[in-house]
Formats: structure tokens, sequence, C-alpha cells
């Protein structure tokens, strides 16, 4: 796939970006927020991450979950933003965002967006491994981002680098098996066409074992962790201790 350097951010030496992973996202940037699109797998998901977010912070930082300024004064950083899904909403609830993506037509995307809602959210164009070592954030995201970069172990260093001494790091992802394959590839991208296909890369997905190695390789433990499955049924996300396909951990530093 031919990288679209008008809309991608040159990945830089060292840098754990995929350059067609990011044109592939690239093309969907003007998609991002229509809830019945290309990006509406992640408009259906998207509030229970939030709120696993949301609980998550709140237990860690002593916060009344039923306010509406929960995440007041918190400095969160969200990495591979997309146009900006989660920040809003985690503007909304008080947090301090910033949104980082290589794709620049994303970034472009999420800019236009914030403004239509009046919402003071710091987006940048730019890696995880470009943002200045000295800013330090209290909580981290790395939302379905693991499994399209190049060096897993590479680019949660840097994440874990950006945290402070007391802070959160969430990460989701899917998991490696058969099951996976099945349901993500198989399932939604060629049955149900929920997402694109060539969306997801089955060999690049990372299994619970994996991710937790890598956190400890630096210094972070999973003090939190939950599957997110589909109820056809009910036809909505719920968390599930079922980790087969999707899901995510909260993990801190190490004392």
């Amino acid at each position: 796939m031919q990288q679209d350097t008008s809309v991608t951010a040159a990945p830089q030496p060292g840098s754990t970006v995929d350059a067609a992973e990011i044109a592939k996202f690239s093309k969907l940037s003007a998609e991002w927020w229509d809830p019945k699109g290309k990006m509406a797998p992640l408009h259906r998901i998207n509030p229970l991450r939030l709120g696993y977010i949301r609980d998550a912070a709140c237990r860690k930082f002593e916060r009344n979950v039923r306010s509406l300024n929960c995440l007041g004064g918190l400095r969160v950083l969200d990495i591979g933003c997309g146009a900006g899904l989660l920040c809003e909403p985690l503007s909304r609830l008080g947090a301090q965002v910033i949104g980082i993506d290589p794709s620049q037509s994303n970034i472009a995307a999420a800019k236009l967006h914030a403004d239509k809602g009046h919402l003071a959210i710091d987006y940048r164009c730019t890696t995880v491994e470009e943002v200045d070592p000295r800013q330090r954030f209290d909580v981290v995201l790395a939302m379905e981002v693991v499994e399209h970069v190049t060096d897993v172990g590479m680019f949660l260093k840097h994440c874990a680098a950006l945290l402070k001494p007391n802070g959160l790091m969430v990460v989701s992802t899917l998991n490696r098996n058969w099951k996976s394959f099945a349901l993500a590839i198989v399932g939604a991208e060629y049955v149900l066409r929920w997402l694109p296909r060539g969306t997801h890369e089955w060999n690049k997905f990372v299994t619970p074992d994996e991710l937790t190695k890598y956190l400890l390789d630096n210094r972070l433990v999973i003090t939190e962790q939950t599957g997110v499955v589909y109820s056809p049924f009910a036809d909505k996300w719920t968390l599930s201790s079922d980790m087969d396909v999707n899901y995510m951990v909260v993990a801190e530093g190490m004392v």
C-alpha cells in the first residue's frame, strides 16, 4: 500500500509507527464522526470504553464517579486518538486532554469537530516517540493501538515514560487465537462487514500474557483486566470475564 504523505506524518528513525497502518486509517478520516459509517463499531463500543476508563481513574484518584467533573485537573494523553471519539467525552468530564495521532487528516477532523463543540482539546499530529519526555500524564491511553504498531515493547516503553509516578495506563487490544481470527477478522470484516477488509492483521494481535510481559518489562503491573464481548441478542457491547477476543487492562507503575 502506498503511503499518502499529504495526510500522514513521516515516521522518524526508531518510530514504532507502521506507515501502511496510518495510511489505512487516514482514508477513513472523513467518516470518523458518522455513527452509521465505517467507524460505526467504534461508536457502538465507545460508551463502554469511556465508562471503563472513567471508573478506573476515579478509583485511582479517589474521585466521585457521579460528578460531571470527575476527571477535573487530570492530564490525559490519548495515543492514536483518531478524530477524537474518546477525547471529547473525556474533556467534557473535566480532563485536560492531549490527543495525538500520526495522521494529519485524522487530527484535522478532530480539531474541526472539537471546534464545533467548543471543546479545548490539544490535538497534535505526532507520535508517542516524539512527545517531550519531560511531559508527564496522570492517565495514558492506548486504545486499539498496540495491534497496529511495529514494535509493541518499544511502543509501551515510550508510553510508560510519559506516565507520572502514580499514573494510570489503560490499554485495549485483541487477543491472538483462532477464536479471535474467526470473530474479529472473518466475522467482523468479511461476514458482518462491521469493519473494512484489512483493518486488522491477525498476526499482530497481542495475547494477555504477552501484554503482561511487555508492561512488566517497563515496570508497569496490571491491576485490572476485563474482556469485552458483543451480545447479538441485546445488540450491545458488555464487559465480561471472556478475554478471548477483545480485552482491556489497567496498569500502574510498580512501587
